[in-house]
């Protein structure tokens, strides 16, 4: 990378706005094996924004429980520790991005990959030694953002390397990297370090591409809910190209492509799911 492009990358990053600290609370909560789910409700009460947000969805026909739910206690009771802690980190990647960009990139359709790919991730872990569901769901909720600081800071580059991809059929990373000098899980772990999260996060977003960096249960499990959500046309995040998985993948995750598709069944619930999230 030269220093030029370095500069322009670190500037771009710097303009993100950074992560409300209920969320970094919450992340740092997900990461400690004693939190209790009243650890959770506290945070979460404090941030009024969140809460009502959570509570729109928990109340919304989707989840159809039997009354009204009017905190976050109750939440948690009705839908689980998990969900409501996957809903709060989904509410805090929406609001992180911008309402609108130069490159036409479709947010929303970005959102409902990024949301499925989580979802699937999550799902996937269990079919691993050693991957945490809850790290590959925010793994997978992030594991594209790098895409939105190239259309919002560099729309002309990134609107050019999404037509390459488009005509050629062929994947965006690699159109990025022959049009900016790199791709955007480079871009995406500059900005996780921003937001301060674990190495290991950091690494799995900027390792998705590299060759013999999917050995490792939490990227093979990034990398097949990608793939997964392509494949299965579920959102849209300007790649044309879906990837077939390398031995590694296939070997942690119990199947080729196809196969583990099969493997997981009906997914309709979970991306009826990132429907609901993506409307937050």
């Amino acid at each position: 990378m030269s220093p030029e492009l370095s500069k322009k990358l670190a500037a771009a990053v710097d303009s993100m706005p950074a992560f409300p600290k209920s969320v970094e609370k919450i992340l740092e909560l997900t990461r400690d094996a004693n939190c209790t789910p009243k650890d959770l409700v506290q945070v979460i009460d404090k941030d009024p924004v969140v809460t009502i947000k959570i509570l729109k969805v928990v109340n919304s026909a989707y989840y159809s429980l039997p009354k009204q739910i009017t905190s976050i206690g109750q939440s948690v009771v009705f839908l689980g520790f998990n969900t409501i802690k996957n809903l709060a980190l989904s509410i805090a990647a929406i609001g992180m991005l911008p309402k609108t960009n130069a490159a036409d990139f479709d947010g929303d359709q970005y959102l409902l990959h990024s949301l499925a790919t989580a979802g699937i991730a999550k799902r996937l872990a269990t079919r691993t030694n050693d991957a945490d569901p809850m790290d590959c769901f925010i793994a997978g909720l992030l594991h594209d953002f790098g895409k939105m600081v190239f259309a919002q800071f560099m729309p002309a580059e990134f609107r050019k390397a999404l037509e390459m991809s488009q005509a050629n059929q062929s994947s965006l990373h690699l159109a990025l990297q022959e049009i900016v000098g790199v791709d955007h899980t480079v871009v995406g772990a500059m900005l996780l370090e921003k937001w301060r999260f674990a190495p290991a996060m950091i690494n799995t977003i900027g390792g998705q591409y590299g060759s013999g960096s999917k050995d490792n249960d939490m990227i093979a499990c990034v990398f097949g809910g990608n793939q997964i959500a392509k494949k299965m046309r579920f959102g849209f995040a300007g790649n044309h190209h879906i990837e077939s998985f390398p031995d590694e993948v296939a070997r942690r995750l119990g199947g080729t492509l196809e196969e583990v598709i099969v493997q997981l069944g009906d997914l309709d619930t979970l991306f009826d799911e990132a429907r609901i999230f993506s409307k937050l």
